[in-house]
């Protein structure tokens, strides 16, 4: 379902010249749920942006099904994301000026889908993460962990594929994180959805079936299979 195959890259720091992902090869099958693990800086992060498509590798191919993702145009590209690819981040990324229900419709209202159609599939989406009750209302009336659904949501409104999580426990104290992870199972086991969660929380990484571990931007061997 996910494939990497010789991913590599670098950034530059004035003169000095940093390898983030060395020669990182990687498959998740479909229906997966996949943590990656690693110390700050083993390049959890860069990876996952190069799965979502906002970085591009210096080298190497990504497939997300049966689509190359690294050989795309960027408005190609752009729509694979939409369409097939959620995101949940650490810190939500919800707009504030607009309320819960109109933040979980957004991507179909960016796909073309009428307001009344997004914002009904929207409310059955809230209501099935039990936030019903919180549609009219702004991000900021909210907990972290309504935050947290609210934002799962919205990376569920157009079906993806995969759904990506960078550090989605990471602001959230201990109950709200175990009720967060229980509903990435849930979404995994309920919707088929491959789940590819970075994390730092050995809790968070038992929460998934499988767990791949970065150590100096490659993945450790015998890890992730």
């Amino acid at each position: 379902m996910v494939r990497v195959a010789g991913l590599e890259k670098t950034f530059q720091d004035g003169a000095a010249r940093h390898v983030v992902l060395h020669d990182l090869s990687l498959e998740v099958e479909r229906g997966a749920f996949l943590a990656l693990v690693g110390r700050s800086g083993s390049g959890k992060s860069t990876l996952l942006n190069c799965l979502a498509g906002i970085e591009r590798p210096d080298r190497g191919r990504i497939w997300i099904g049966d689509a190359e993702i690294t050989s795309l145009a960027d408005g190609a590209l752009t729509r694979l994301r939409r369409d097939r690819i959620g995101m949940v981040f650490q810190f939500f990324n919800l707009l504030p000026m607009i309320s819960v229900v109109d933040n979980v419709a957004l991507p179909a209202l960016l796909r073309g889908e009428s307001r009344r159609d997004a914002r009904r599939r929207a409310l059955a989406l809230l209501e099935e993460l039990d936030l019903g009750h919180r549609a009219p209302d702004h991000p900021d009336r909210l907990s972290g962990g309504e935050q947290q659904r609210v934002a799962t949501a919205r990376a569920l409104m157009n079906g993806p594929d995969v759904l990506l999580a960078d550090e989605p426990t990471g602001n959230l104290d201990q109950e709200t994180a175990a009720r967060t992870l229980a509903l990435l199972r849930n979404v995994n086991e309920r919707h088929g959805v491959t789940i590819i969660m970075v994390t730092h929380s050995q809790e968070a990484a038992e929460a998934a079936t499988r767990v791949a571990r970065l150590v100096a931007g490659r993945i450790e061997p015998g890890a992730g299979h």
